[in-house]
């Protein structure tokens, strides 16, 4: 009945938002292996620059050889038997990493059996890194093997509380491989396995934010040109130089071209950054303690990645304040245009006032002209009435009526014409 009862539902089911399972997905998606020691772990991580596509052919035919089912398309992790160990695949956002974990070689640094990295693995893109890893007991023939690597560069560094320690020089032996020596004081195998990889993604997460250091090294002249030219042109603004507009398209032009180099790096440039603070929390996950004498992970890495990383947000801030100086520059050659501008608009109706007020001199000495013109004819048509009126025996003669008339024409005449003016100006207003 008990058991009856505990089979029951508690909540009935309710429809769940569809990314709840991705969600709850993420927090399983790479879940650390299992290792017992003595072990040797073998990881390639390759850049997908196809979007995946060879990535994910490549895991469908090892899989598919295996025995064993082809990982879906949207697939994150993938795990299958290979020899005496372990394949296993990850995605990430730009990069896949194949991993193969299987018993380890007699000697430390002796070369690794069974692995499937061998001539027929195609590589599905350009290696970005390779780490060999061996998890061995603390013994005399572990110790030993600490003077296989190079003390210019030798890490070694207590962790996991005192139960491992771990070396590495971070360089690349025959094959091209980082080699990692984890050596082993009582780990269990899920804290072997959570050590494993945590050191291994520190090799591979150092390797992708140094990444953009040579980027940014050959794009640091391109910065320092545009400098000088918005130190040229702004000495040149100073000069209250006439051409404007040309310093104004220079200068576009220059904006144009560092916010084209800007977004370009932006999103290397981030991605790096989001590498190297991984570094840096891996390094605190490890719990790490320094063995006197000896350099540790923390100090060897700090020491070697901060100036590149800082290189990298140096160009960064050089964009960013360059574009920023331009924009603030344009913006004061278009303020001097459009002053200059008004100048020129205001000379311009100045111009046009004095050009109106010679037109209205003008239309006013044509009128007093049309004035007297018409009245001439006016008085010469009148001339004949005259002539008339003298020839019916009117006792005053034609010249002496004509003479008292041209007053009365003008002063007629020169009505007609304001009025018809003042009619105009009320029609269309004051010019």
């Amino acid at each position: 009945m008990e058991n009856a009862t505990f089979r029951q539902r508690t909540v009935e089911p309710i429809e769940a938002d569809p990314r709840r399972a991705i969600v709850l997905g993420e927090i399983h998606a790479r879940p650390f292996p299992l290792i017992d020691t003595p072990r040797v772990m073998i990881v390639l991580a390759f850049m997908t620059e196809d979007g995946g596509a060879r990535d994910r052919a490549l895991l469908s035919d090892m899989s598919i050889r295996r025995g064993v089912p082809a990982p879906a398309d949207d697939a994150r992790t993938h795990a299958f038997a290979f020899g005496q160990g372990m394949v296993r695949w990850e995605r990430h956002t730009e990069f896949s990493t194949y991993s193969w974990e299987g018993p380890s070689p007699e000697r430390f640094g002796d070369p690794v059996d069974g692995h499937p990295f061998g001539a027929d693995f195609a590589a599905p893109g350009s290696l970005m890194a390779g780490v060999r890893l061996e998890i061995r007991a603390n013994d005399a023939a572990g110790q030993a093997a600490l003077a296989s690597f190079d003390r210019a560069s030798f890490c070694h560094s207590v962790m996991e509380g005192g139960l491992a320690s771990a070396a590495t020089d971070f360089r690349q032996d025959g094959d091209g491989l980082t080699r990692i020596l984890v050596l082993d004081d009582g780990l269990q195998p899920a804290r072997a396995g959570s050590l494993a990889m945590r050191l291994i993604e520190i090799e591979i997460y150092r390797t992708l934010a140094l990444l953009n250091l040579p980027l940014a090294q050959s794009l640091s002249p391109q910065v320092r040109v545009l400098e000088s030219t918005l130190a040229r042109i702004t000495e040149e603004m100073k000069s209250e130089s006439e051409d404007s507009r040309s310093l104004l398209k220079e200068i576009t032009l220059a904006a144009a071209e560092v916010e084209a180099s800007a977004a370009y790096v932006l999103y290397r440039f981030g991605a790096s950054r989001a590498y190297d603070e991984i570094v840096r929390e891996r390094l605190i996950a490890v719990a790490e303690h320094p063995i006197a004498g000896q350099e540790s992970w923390g100090a060897f890495l700090t020491r070697r990645m901060a100036p590149a990383m800082r290189t990298c947000r140096s160009l960064e801030e050089r964009q960013t304040n360059l574009s920023q100086k331009l924009a603030r520059a344009a913006d004061l050659l278009r303020t001097r245009i459009d002053v200059e501008l008004e100048h020129q608009n205001r000379d311009l109706l100045a111009s046009m006032n004095r050009r109106a007020q010679l037109q209205l001199r003008l239309q006013q000495t044509v009128e007093g002209l049309s004035v007297a013109a018409i009245a001439y004819y006016v008085v010469g048509l009148f001339g004949y009435v005259a002539k008339g009126l003298e020839h019916e025996g009117l006792p005053i003669g034609s010249p002496v009526l004509i003479a008292a008339f041209v007053p009365v024409a003008v002063l007629a005449v020169w009505r007609i014409v304001r009025g018809v003016r003042r009619r105009h100006v009320d029609d269309h207003g004051p010019h």
